[in-house]
């Protein structure tokens, strides 16, 4: 969430930033800065009630010293009533930080000076485009038509077991499955990214540390008699392994990556969109999530996109990077970078991949802090990036690599899969 300071600094720039996100920011703002002056206000008389009742203190030992009971009995009373008075002032100030707190968590981060205007995702930018774009027949199959040909994924089962969005994958439908998941991981590995395998489910504390609550509490799987959730990505159970930790400069960058399956409501999808692949509401990915000095994360972001790029050029995939505008980014980020793959027989983009900045925003919810050399904390920067969510890369490999012999195996994968053709 912002910090008061962020806010009190400059809280119409705040106001401005945020209406790049569609969000009118004016009567929270207000009503946060209202709280806090309020909030001062308190402080500053509770305080002067603790400095009083340790005069009290010193003036009934005086007292005592001096044999004089009746007077001290009367501070005695004195101190109690102060007492009662300060506890009710001590309750409304922890009132008031709760309704700060309350209203910070519904306030996005805004978005740096680098994200588009726009409402839309038409509105979002395209910033680089590459790999090659396959020339297919116009008879070419969807995957879910070549998953069914090569008994390769299994819906229907998939939805007698669970339900729509929960497909079974069969024979080298996994083995290409698994091959994408190691091939991943190695890859991270190489690029320095320590391996974490996290729970796949979290508690409520980890859901508000990086911001899927209260903003997308609809979206998440509940375990209602453990009030756990299942992770929509292994972002938040890695991310909030630095919950309530002080790092010190010395250990940053920190540098994960988790392979998990990832568990997504997506209420309300329906239509050509969400067919075969195209959206699950289990899947798998791999994560990678970068805790940074804030002067460094911005560096750190090119490095993630230029990861992202490599995995993409490495399958031979078509892809472009789109620059989100403000209207289209996620509430906790400062600014998102979104790889899409192109299906060459649905003759559109699929998104794979979302790699982003929330400079402190998620830190100063999780008190994710590192202590610089001059021994004072301050909040981290923390990013993430799917590296690479496998549903939609399976589609466009499936698609786009689809001759008259079979589906060819991209040769990066063939180490893993044991084949190169899937015919």
């Amino acid at each position: 969430m912002l910090t008061l300071q962020q806010i009190k600094e400059n809280p119409e720039n705040v106001i401005k930033r945020l209406a790049v996100k569609g969000f009118d920011a004016k009567e929270p703002i207000d009503n946060v800065l209202a709280l806090d002056d309020r909030r001062r206000k308190l402080q500053l008389t509770n305080d002067n009630a603790a400095a009083e009742l340790k005069q009290y203190a010193a003036r009934i030992g005086q007292l005592m010293k001096q044999g004089l009971k009746e007077e001290a009995d009367q501070a005695k009373a004195q101190v109690a009533a102060l007492k009662e008075s300060q506890k009710e002032i001590a309750d409304t100030l922890a009132q008031t930080e709760t309704e700060i707190r309350d209203i910070l968590l519904t306030i996005p981060n805004t978005p740096c000076d680098m994200v588009p205007e726009g409402r839309t995702a038409e509105d979002n930018v395209v910033e680089k485009t590459g790999g090659p774009m396959p020339d297919l027949p116009e008879d070419a199959l969807p995957h879910w038509d070549l998953a069914k040909k090569y008994n390769l994924i299994d819906f229907d089962l998939g939805v007698k077991i669970t339900g729509a969005g929960f497909p079974v994958y069969i024979g080298k439908g996994a083995r290409l499955q698994r091959a994408l998941i190691q091939f991943f991981l190695d890859e991270a590995g190489k690029a320095g990214y320590l391996e974490i395998q996290p729970p796949y489910v979290v508690n409520e504390a980890s859901g508000y540390g990086t911001g899927q609550l209260p903003d997308k509490e609809g979206q998440m799987y509940f375990v209602n008699e453990d009030r756990l959730y299942l992770i929509p990505t292994a972002e938040v159970p890695v991310t909030n392994i630095y919950r309530d930790v002080i790092l010190s400069e010395s250990e940053l960058p920190k540098k994960n990556c988790a392979y998990s399956a990832c568990f997504r409501r997506e209420a309300g999808s329906y239509g050509k969109d969400v067919r075969g692949l195209n959206r699950l509401h289990q899947f798998d990915k791999v994560e990678i999530v970068r805790i940074e000095k804030p002067e460094n994360s911005y560096a750190a972001l090119e490095e993630m996109k230029d990861h992202v790029q490599g995995l993409l050029e490495k399958l031979g995939l078509p892809w472009h990077i789109l620059r989100l505008c403000g209207g289209d980014m996620s509430f906790t980020s400062a600014i998102t970078f979104d790889f899409e793959v192109f299906s060459a027989a649905q003759k559109r983009w699929l998104e794979v991949s979302s790699v982003s900045n929330f400079e402190t925003y998620q830190a100063n919810r999780l008190k994710c802090r590192y202590r610089a050399a001059d021994k004072k904390t301050q909040l981290c920067h923390t990013l993430n990036g799917s590296a690479l969510a496998l549903p939609r890369i399976m589609a466009a490999l499936l698609e786009n690599n689809q001759t008259p012999a079979g589906i060819v195996v991209p040769e990066c994968l063939r180490k893993y899969t044991g084949f190169d053709i899937i015919d």
